[in-house]
């Protein structure tokens, strides 16, 4: 192997370290923070609560920031709101990216990066899920306990390892369990789309151990423990995956699910965020 390619993992590393950190700059020049206590990215239709986490102070938009693409799915915004929850400075990403829409791992995970980058330790992650489990309801929200990464990538490069065993902090889980007393826990596949999957392929799936499917979460979280932030993921159950009487799967009906509990969620931010 030639010195160059031997390089090429850690250069990589070093690039998207350097494109946060920029990002991170301009976002606190943007918003007159000197610093955040967390980041939260909003899944699809979540933004939709957002004016329930807090009266936002600053406000910009990703094409401002350097190394963003702007979402183009469904339910998402290329708004960026920085606010206080309680004494917590939060920075709030009203959309993702991701791999269905042509972006790279390292772009599916810039918003996570730069929150960490402008001084966040804990990361809240936001997504609709269909459920594989018959005693998930539609429209119930579920703490992400555990992940199984099915995209066949990784936002990681290089001969470093991470540890995920305790990727989705039980401290946090705990702390939304004391601000939804009712959520119950699962875990997220996530698969890369844009396609839904078969049902022999959710019931593979299921049969793996899972018990949300979804597009998201996954490298966000990877993105995070490889740099030491603290992580809670919430997947709101927007559709059935695996009742063979379902019918077809609708993508407006499934986004109005969430636009029907959007207070409700914002809500639920809210109080863990003030507990964070």
């Amino acid at each position: 192997m030639s010195e160059s390619t031997h390089d090429r993992p850690i250069e990589a590393t070093a690039e998207a370290s350097e494109r946060a950190s920029a990002a991170a700059d301009e976002l606190r020049s943007r918003t007159g923070a000197d610093t955040y206590d967390a980041v939260v990215v909003l899944g699809s239709g979540w933004s939709a609560g957002a004016d329930a986490l807090g009266t936002p102070d600053a406000e910009t938009d990703v094409a401002e920031l350097p190394g963003f693409a702007p979402p183009t799915a469904s339910g998402h915004s290329t708004k960026v709101t920085s606010l206080w929850a309680g004494s917590h400075r939060v920075a709030v990403f009203h959309g993702r990216t991701h791999l269905y829409e042509g972006r790279t791992a390292a772009e599916v995970v810039h918003a996570v990066r730069t929150g960490i980058a402008a001084g966040a330790k804990r990361v809240v992650l936001t997504s609709g899920a269909g459920s594989l489990r018959a005693d998930f309801a539609v429209g119930q929200p579920v703490i992400v306990r555990d992940h199984i990464n099915l995209t066949g990538t990784s936002p990681l490069v290089g001969p470093d390892f991470v540890d995920l065993t305790a990727a989705y902090s039980p401290r946090l889980r705990e702390v939304a369990r004391e601000a939804g007393p009712a959520l119950a826990e699962g875990v997220y596949a996530s698969v890369p789309g844009p396609q839904h999957l078969t049902p022999a392929e959710l019931r593979m799936v299921r049969m793996s151990g899972a018990d949300l499917v979804g597009t998201s979460v996954a490298l966000e979280t990877i993105a995070a423990a490889r740099l030491e932030a603290e992580v809670l993921a919430l997947a709101l159950v927007t559709n059935d995956a695996v009742d063979p009487g379902r019918g077809p799967v609708n993508g407006d009906a499934m986004l109005g699910v969430v636009h029907d509990k959007a207070s409700e969620l914002g809500g639920l931010l809210h109080r863990i965020l003030l507990r964070i």
